[in-house]
């Protein structure tokens, strides 16, 4: 993201280093706290005992969910396209329906049978060590993008919080904010996962999910005062282009009802099965937690998308009608109108703001890092060492974890500093915006489990494999017209999971099925 002179325009002082400082230290001593009340096993490293209960597990599946491209790019997209994204907001209810309809089931099987990662229950149902490395390898395709990319969001933050700190050298090497913030937020993050696990994660999640949620709402209420009231808001809205206010045709933009309506069905339905997101059902106490969560879940963020991140977006194109990058308005909006409006205290609320949009990419890399570690534990290194006794997977996983986050953060810093770095962190992006249509692909395999049980293993297999295929192939002929008209469409992930249920009905119709005295004992710890 480029910097916008106006960014400048506030000194926050030393405000920002003070607030940051004590948070990283409130995160340390989290984890540490989760170490010294956690077990040496690895469902307890993984899934906190499957003892989660409300306020935690509520608080850790939204602070997953709720990325800082989520607040930092939504109110961008906002700002250059008008009301239609704010419809994304949809979305986050179907979510939540999601949680309600598949978490439950999930953790009952997770408890029952000992599962840790999505690898185990689809394999565990339909059996062998093939079907459980297409789920892993769809797992760590929506996986690896989104640390990449939640670390990289950590830079442009603390960049964004001190654009008046000059560059150190240090053995030739310039290293600026950006830089500082990237490896700041990487090592804390690595730490607390290392040392806690899954109860760490889980209650860093709860101080995190507090923080983003309070800045968002925070923040959409300092820039409605800013405009002098909701009336005032909206006459000035009914000043902007016509386009920006009505639904778009799909033969010229993305930003229509077709595109908007599948989208928000099946990336909130990717964005649930996602292995992070699974291990949490397993994880919660009971089916009454999960539940509740799940209506919390649709409540809550959508306030906060509507009322919070959106509406920031929003004001910013009535307030700057031109910027040179529109991701940066929910940072010039805070750092123009909170010191304006409260002074001191303006100041110490945007750097909690700051804070929190930093906390949302924290929340959602160390819940990634977590999963990964688990992932590619349980379902690549078990089945080539099945032997491997509990100690030497748990280091196993902290081995994944800690190679993961260096080399991330190795990629976001080429990324910044060379040519080769950027082209390499471009073609991240690419797949960061693919990842949901990756992690799809589970969810009819998901709902086969669950509810219908009528699925094979073989049938299973091809729809995962030919929903990835699809994806790939709209990745590759992305410049072909067609293409670009269907995308514009139908949702990738939807139209790619169309493809998978077709593939999945079709060859489960003339392949061996389950045994039935199998399927007959997941139905009993299903019910």
């Amino acid at each position: 993201m480029g910097e916008h002179p106006l960014l400048a325009a506030t000194d926050l002082g030393h405000t920002p280093i003070v607030v940051m400082v004590a948070y990283l230290l409130i995160l340390l001593g989290l984890g540490i706290f989760g170490y010294l009340r956690g077990k040496a096993t690895e469902e307890d490293y993984y899934l906190a005992g499957r003892g989660q209960g409300l306020l935690v597990t509520s608080l850790t599946i939204m602070a997953t969910f709720f990325s800082g491209v989520a607040l930092l790019g939504f109110p961008g997209m906002v700002y250059k396209n008008g009301i239609p994204p704010m419809f994304l907001a949809l979305n986050l209810p179907v979510a939540g329906a999601a949680v309600y309809l598949l978490g439950n089931g999930i953790r009952k099987l997770g408890k029952a049978r000992g599962y840790v990662t999505p690898g185990d229950m689809i394999a565990g149902y339909y059996g062998g060590s093939a079907i459980r490395i297409v789920v892993a390898i769809l797992g760590i395709l929506y996986v690896l993008p989104y640390i990449i990319i939640q670390i990289k969001a950590g830079g442009l933050l603390v960049g964004a919080l001190f654009p008046e700190s000059a560059s150190l050298n240090i053995l030739g090497i310039e290293i600026d904010m950006f830089d500082i913030g990237a490896t700041a937020l990487s090592i804390v993050t690595l730490i607390y996962v290392l040392v806690g696990g899954m109860r760490s994660v889980a209650w860093t999640d709860v101080l995190q999910g507090c923080l983003l949620l309070s800045g968002a709402m925070l923040a959409g209420l300092a820039v409605m005062i800013s405009m002098g009231g909701p009336e005032a808001f909206f006459k000035k809205v009914a000043e902007l282009d016509p386009k920006q206010l009505t639904m778009q045709d799909p033969a010229s933009s993305k930003w229509n009802p077709w595109w908007i309506l599948t989208f928000c069905m099946f990336a909130s339905l990717a964005s649930i099965v996602q292995p992070a997101q699974w291990m949490r059902f397993y994880a919660a106490r009971s089916a009454k937690v999960l539940r509740r969560s799940a209506v919390i879940f649709a409540v809550v963020l959508p306030a906060c998308f509507l009322f919070g991140v959106m509406l920031v977006g929003l004001v910013g194109r009535v307030v700057h009608p031109e910027i040179a990058d529109p991701d940066q308005i929910a940072v010039l909006m805070l750092r123009e109108e909170l010191p304006l409006m409260l002074g001191g205290l303006g100041i110490v609320l945007v750097s909690i703001i700051m804070v929190a949009i930093m906390a949302a990419s924290m929340s959602t890399a160390d819940s990634n890092l977590h999963a990964l570690g688990g992932v590619l534990t349980r379902d690549v290194y078990d089945q080539y060492k099945p032997d491997a006794s509990e100690r030497e997977r748990a280091w196993v996983g902290r081995i994944v974890i800690i190679v993961t986050t260096l080399l991330a953060l190795l990629i976001v810093s080429l990324g910044k500093h060379t040519e080769f770095g950027k082209g390499l962190l471009e073609t991240i992006a690419e797949f960061f915006f693919l990842a949901m249509a990756f992690s799809c692909q589970l969810v009819p395999a998901a709902v086969d489990i669950l509810y219908i049980r009528r699925g094979t293993r073989a049938g299973a297999m091809a729809g995962m494999i030919t929903g990835a295929v699809v994806v790939l192939a709209m990745l590759l002929f992305n410049k072909d017209p067609d293409v670009q008209m269907i995308k514009r469409i139908i949702d990738l992930g939807c139209l790619a999971v169309t493809f998978n249920v077709l593939v999945f009905f079709a060859v489960s119709l003339y392949t061996r099925k389950p045994d039935p005295e199998h399927v007959a004992g997941f139905k009993r710890d299903l019910s």
